[in-house]
């Protein structure tokens, strides 16, 4: 499985679902979803690890989480494992398989020459992390924000 999480990596940051910056992310993600399919359909050497963050929605929850192992299906929808613990998904956990719809999706990132590329939703959590972990993932972004 794809691993591009590490215990160093932030913990889970809550947002609320109204929140407009993050809704504004997750459009600017969606919307250059093209850039993630085509690297995924024919990636150059130097580009790995093709995730997808997807929104689960249950009994009054909603939960985006990274997914790795990607594929898509024969029915037009998607299936992957999840890349980090769910926090609100009873009975699942880090690297279960689930499927999921394209209209999920709120984010996508992978890694070419060992930098992130994409992680809108990421670069808007940055400046929720402690100073010293916003750093320490932007010097891993290809296109850190500013």
């Amino acid at each position: 499985m794809a691993k591009f999480l590490t215990e160093h990596d932030p913990p889970v940051i809550g947002v609320r679902a109204a929140d407009a910056e993050m809704n504004a992310a997750i459009a600017r993600a969606r919307d250059t979803l093209p850039t993630f399919w085509a690297s995924y359909d024919a990636p150059k050497p130097t580009e790995s690890g093709h995730c997808l963050k997807v929104r689960f929605a249950g009994d009054g929850y909603v939960e985006h989480i990274w997914m790795a192992d990607v594929e898509k299906l024969p029915d037009g929808n998607y299936s992957g494992r999840f890349a980090n613990e769910p926090n609100d998904l009873p009975g699942k956990n880090i690297g279960d398989q689930t499927e999921f719809e394209q209209a999920d999706i709120s984010d996508w990132m992978f890694m070419r020459n060992e930098k992130i590329v994409g992680g809108e939703t990421l670069k808007l959590l940055l400046k929720s992390m402690p100073k010293e972990d916003a750093d320490a993932m932007r010097a891993r972004m290809e296109q850190p924000p500013h």
